[in-house]
């Protein structure tokens, strides 16, 4: 072997890169001056991509495998550098290596509310958040548009504007979908292959893709949220009446003083009850021969709930809302509500209460 042989063997490079950051995108290969030797070679592994610049100038791309950096390997180097066939002269070039593989758990999420038109509620307040992918899935595009010259990019430094991005295109979509509020939760899955369609075609211009978009959750303002609460216990109660007995029962049944009080009063109750059927039953309990037939159980008369400037006031009875109704407080188009009916009600619509409004008091009395 001569000395020019292994000198030769001697400036023959490796160039690979291995990576454990799981955050980098770009990695450019260090090399003093910039000079690579004719014959080097070059390794990329699956998950990667190698593109060569040359003098500012994207040369060529390669995808895994292991490659010989020779004339024949490199058609559109050598057609910029004009080499002929066989020349083995050092050339300066840059290479950088992409990261092709997925960067996962990625987290998005809206800043500011978004304004929807919800069907039941009207117009609501809505924010979500989730997770996303990113994959490179065009190198040279990628390296062209967002890194430039940068020789250590990593997924930090354009995961904002891809959550920019993301934040647009989910206002967008959500916003004219038509589905209602309380329907998101069933329907996120379908949401969310309509976000990543629209995402990945705008990220496409950067060379990147969308592979997985996931919404974790959409929620309403914590007022309204409360409101909802409220609104879903009343349906919960149903009959008010039955719900007093058993909160009663159930207090009397924990103890202490209340229920021991409640006990007490239930027993003179009982106590009665028991002597007026004594006294009925004669001076032996002999039954009489003909018991008396028991009245009627008094009529179950109503209380309202008046809805006041968004918020819920009462219960009032009856005799309450014809004061309300004198003094201007309760109006025709108040809305009222009633254990047992159907949603809220204009006062003028309940028969109940609509001749709170048509019968008029007599006139005073002379000197009043």
């Amino acid at each position: 072997m001569g000395i020019l042989d292994f000198l030769t063997g001697e400036f023959i490079d490796v160039i690979h890169w291995t990576d454990d950051s799981r955050d980098t995108m770009v990695w450019r290969f260090e090399r003093e001056g910039h000079e690579i030797k004719y014959g080097a070679k070059l390794t990329v592994r699956e998950g990667q991509a190698a593109v060569f610049v040359h003098e500012g100038q994207l040369a060529d791309v390669f995808t895994p495998g292991l490659y010989m950096l020779e004339t024949n390997n490199m058609p559109i180097l050598t057609t910029l550098q004009h080499w002929d066939h066989g020349f083995k002269s050092p050339f300066k070039s840059e290479i950088y290596f992409v990261n092709t593989t997925r960067f996962t758990d990625l987290k998005w999420g809206t800043k500011n509310p978004i304004m929807c038109r919800d069907p039941e509620f009207g117009p609501v307040r809505l924010r979500a958040f989730g997770t996303y992918s990113v994959k490179v899935t065009d190198p040279a595009k990628f390296l062209v548009e967002i890194v430039g010259t940068d020789g250590e990019f990593t997924m930090d430094e354009i995961s904002y504007q891809i959550r920019n991005i993301i934040v647009q295109e989910f206002s967008r979509t959500i916003a004219g979908s038509g589905i209602p509020v309380l329907d998101m939760a069933a329907n996120t899955r379908e949401l969310g292959k309509l976000v990543a369609g629209e995402i990945s075609q705008k990220v496409a211009e950067y060379g990147l893709t969308i592979p997985e978009f996931y919404i974790e959750n959409i929620s309403l303002p914590p007022a309204v949220e409360q409101a909802l609460d409220k609104r879903t216990s009343m349906g919960l109660v149903g009959d008010l009446a039955k719900f007093t007995q058993y909160s009663a029962a159930e207090a009397m049944a924990r103890g202490g003083e209340a229920g021991a009080g409640m006990g007490a009063g239930l027993g003179m109750g009982m106590g009665m009850a028991m002597a007026n059927q004594m006294a009925q039953s004669g001076p032996w309990g002999a039954a009489p021969a003909q018991a008396p037939a028991a009245p009627p159980p008094p009529p179950v008369e109503h209380v309202w709930h008046i809805a006041v400037n968004g918020e819920t006031k009462g219960p009032f009875s009856k005799a309450s809302m014809g004061k309300m109704a004198s003094t201007g407080e309760l109006s025709r188009d108040t809305y009222v509500w009633t254990p047992g009916q159907d949603g809220w009600l204009r006062a003028e619509d309940v028969q109940e209460l609509a001749q709170l409004f048509t019968i008029l008091p007599p006139p005073p009395p002379p000197g009043a």
